[in-house]
């Protein structure tokens, strides 16, 4: 499914470059695009950045129990 997006993706940006070629294409058009893609990739960091923050608490918690563990398997 995200194969077939990006070749859509990539056939929609096609068109929209050979709109701007041709004289077609609004600047303010494009400028409102590229804020949109801009303020999305900002939030998705911002998402991973925290889901990642998440998963190294759970590792050191892992960590933690795991050496907990082997001083009771010695």
């Amino acid at each position: 499914m995200m194969e077939f997006m990006k070749k859509a993706m990539d056939w929609v940006l096609e068109k929209e470059q050979d709109a701007a070629k041709n004289c077609h294409a609004k600047p303010e058009d494009i400028e409102k695009q590229i804020k949109m893609i801009e303020e999305k990739k900002e939030a998705l960091e911002k998402r991973c950045k925290e889901d990642i923050g998440e998963l190294e608490h759970i590792l050191n918690r892992l960590h933690t129990i795991k050496a907990q563990s082997l001083k009771c398997h010695l």
